[in-house]
């Protein structure tokens, strides 16, 4: 199997972009998809890498040396390299490809990476579809039982017990996009949290086809590449979408139920009266919330990923809405959502790609139904706040002027700034107002910041004090000062 043989099938479309002759005879020993800026720890020699390149920015010429620098130490046969996520294959990564000496393959936005890893295995076990006989294919009495299993609502970890149980002690995975574990066989042990990561090295990887967010999609995993034929795990993928196809409706009403008591809440928030007892404990019960007990709001830039991130905590229940969750705490409980949602959060966004801008803002814990409306609001004010710096962040963890400011909205920020400051300009007089206060008012050292004689920085000050209509002697008018420049 070479890569030429997968330049001349016309079903994938693939474009080669660089690439020797020599270079593109090299025997094929496997695939690896990754996404990862520095994948050489986790391919072996002859490997495709198949890559969406997410990690890459625009005009970023070291990543792309980077990523492609480590494929040509690991001895990876070529580079096929996805066009959806940019629109074309940068020039950056062909200039990198050229220069290492990797062959460079484009592929199309149309063509799916589980559409190349068949093609290569099912050129690497034999042409199966050209039989006469499904050979290597589902046990006509396991597909029967598998159809009856999806019609009756069975869940994947039945669904995938059945399937690959006359395979004998075969180590099976049903995995989400961001390492979670949705299903195994028996016999397989519990994956390491790297391992379980889409880009992990090793063994074959077959995206379960359904309309999902890309935090969520199902892959089957097999470690072991020889363990089970090519066609027959893509029986097994095929009779697991199915299953999804049902589980997406349910979880499609879990969401309009959550929806349902977000927007409860929501109501509650238009006066000062005390919110509906009778209404949301309704609408808890709708959403499989407990009707009393302690609760966390968070809200996110994004309700799919915060679905996912919840379902990473064991045991967690919860009521998602579009983009706000409530989730059910035992006081006696030692979990932190908070620092797990932390540890997952980049998973996610690696899953997401550079454009999601995942952030998620947390309520502080709310005892009873009444303290919901504040952790909404506490949540949607941490949520502001976040930025790439921090993008988890808990009402709790607010513990400076500067982060508490962040929260509130930039067009408000903006007139406050302007209203207290516009009098001074950009220049000299708002630099040296910066300095003093960062000094602790201290005229000696802003002098020797400044480069200034003291008699100067008293002249100055006293002009900011006059433009201003602020007395500095005075703690709450030096508030009033640094909040607005914090606010430019």
């Amino acid at each position: 199997m070479h890569v030429l043989d997968l330049l001349q099938l016309d079903s994938l479309g693939l474009h080669l972009l660089w690439g020797e002759e020599a270079l593109l005879g090299q025997e094929v020993a496997g695939v690896t998809a990754t996404d990862l800026e520095e994948p050489g720890r986790f391919l072996g020699p002859g490997e495709l890498v198949l890559s969406g390149l997410v990690w890459w920015a625009e005009g970023d010429v070291v990543k792309a040396d980077r990523f492609v620098g480590a494929l040509a130490d690991a001895g990876a046969t070529a580079l096929l390299a996805g066009e959806e996520t940019h629109g074309r294959v940068p020039d950056e990564v062909l200039d990198a490809c050229r220069s290492h000496r990797v062959p460079l393959v484009a592929v199309p936005a149309r063509t799916s990476f589980r559409a190349v890893t068949e093609a290569v295995y099912l050129r690497q076990w034999g042409d199966l579809s050209r039989r006469p006989t499904r050979l290597f294919a589902l046990p006509e009495n396991v597909r029967g039982e598998l159809s009856r299993l999806v019609e009756a609502g069975a869940g994947p970890d039945e669904l995938l017990e059945r399937a690959c149980a006359h395979l004998g002690r075969v180590s099976c995975y049903l995995l989400t996009a961001a390492g979670r574990t949705v299903a195994r066989t028996p016999s397989a042990p519990e994956l390491p949290a790297g391992q379980a990561s889409a880009s992990a090295r090793g063994g074959v990887r077959l995206r379960v086809e359904t309309e999902s967010s890309p935090y969520d999609a199902w892959q089957l995993y097999v470690p072991d590449p020889d363990a089970a034929p090519p066609r027959l795990l893509h029986e097994i993928a095929e009779v697991l979408a199915q299953s999804r196809g049902g589980q997406a409706r349910r979880f499609a009403a879990e969401r309009l139920a959550g929806q349902e008591l977000i927007g409860v809440l929501e109501g509650t928030l238009a006066g000062p009266a005390p919110a509906d007892t009778g209404a949301l404990e309704e609408a808890l019960a709708g959403a499989g919330l407990p009707a009393a007990g302690a609760y966390r709001v968070m809200a996110s830039t994004s309700g799919d990923a915060l679905e996912e991130g919840l379902r990473h905590l064991e045991g967690a229940v919860y009521a998602v809405g579009r983009s706000v969750a409530v989730l059910h705490e035992d006081p006696a409980s030692e979990v932190d959502a908070a620092g797990a949602l932390r540890e997952v959060w980049p998973l996610l966004q690696r899953c997401g790609g550079p454009q999601a801008e995942l952030r998620l803002g947390i309520g502080a814990r709310a005892e009873g139904l009444e303290g919901l409306r504040a952790s909404l609001t506490q949540a949607r004010f941490a949520l502001t706040s976040a930025d790439g710096t921090v993008p988890v962040r808990g009402v709790e963890h607010l513990d400076t002027l500067g982060e508490l400011m962040a929260g509130i909205p930039p067009e408000v920020r903006s007139v406050y700034g302007t209203r207290i400051l516009g009098a001074l300009g950009d220049g000299m007089l708002r630099d040296t107002l910066e300095v003093f206060l960062a000094n602790n008012c201290s005229w000696a050292r802003t002098a020797e910041a400044l480069h200034l004689h003291v008699n100067t920085v008293h002249y100055r000050i006293e002009r900011v004090e006059v433009l201003t209509g602020r007395d500095l002697s005075r703690l709450d008018h030096k508030l009033d000062l640094y909040a607005a420049l914090r606010c430019g």
